[in-house]
């Protein structure tokens, strides 16, 4: 069964006690999940023979889609609960086609950036490999902020669970180009409100590809 936060009914809450310190034993798990995930990413990247990106998606496929699923099923949870369906596929394909015609040409103004041009041009070799890999990367971490976490959040902090989600999202950002970076806390809270309104991580991943797809290609030509 589900509640009106589209996650599954709340059941007696199990509590991690920490000298008298208790917390929530779901809630704490996912916080500190997340947390090490993206530590492990930030300082721990893979190298393999596939090339920079494609090396970067898997690594990010792995921590930030493989490791969050097995940790619901591990606390006795359901991936579909955590935006891993279909959800409001009508509503979702309405919010994946305004999202595609609201960026299209944003992407093709700031791609002529030099700070843009510098980060994510790719030789004609390299491109099918860096398309996909950052494909990879921003599907799964659709999964990690805007599912994993975000529906956790919501539980204890109801919509506000989609504010707070977004802020580690913004983090992953640091070392891209600043415009990018900053325009992030907002296209992390547009994510959001469609993984929210969804309850479906697919059409934010989809969204999400797209528009590094197309900057990788933009700024390529």
């Amino acid at each position: 069964m589900l509640d009106s936060w589209g996650v599954s009914a709340p059941q007696p809450p199990r509590t991690l006690n920490l000298a008298g310190l208790r917390l929530p034993l779901r809630e704490t798990v996912v916080v500190l999940v997340t947390t090490f995930v993206l530590l492990i990413d930030a300082y721990h990247p893979i190298t393999l023979p596939i090339g920079p990106d494609l090396s970067h998606g898997i690594q990010r496929l792995a921590l930030y889609l493989v490791v969050p699923v097995i940790t619901l099923f591990l606390l006795g949870e359901q991936p579909t609960a955590y935006g891993l369906r279909v959800g409001e596929w009508r509503i979702g394909l309405g919010a994946l086609g305004a999202g595609m015609l609201a960026v299209t040409p944003v992407v093709f103004a700031v791609a002529g950036l030099p700070e843009f041009s510098a980060y994510y041009h790719r030789s004609a070799s390299d491109l099918p490999a860096a398309v996909l890999g950052n494909a990879v990367d921003v599907g799964a971490a659709e999964f990690l902020f805007r599912g994993f976490l975000m529906w956790t959040l919501v539980r204890i902090a109801g919509p506000m669970g989609v504010v707070l989600a977004t802020f580690p999202f913004v983090f992953t950002h640091l070392g891209k180009p600043e415009l990018e970076t900053l325009s992030t806390f907002f296209g992390g809270l547009g994510f959001g409100w469609i993984a929210w309104r969804t309850r479906s991580v697919l059409y934010g991943a989809l969204l999400h590809a797209y528009v590094i797809s197309l900057i990788v290609l933009v700024t390529s030509h």
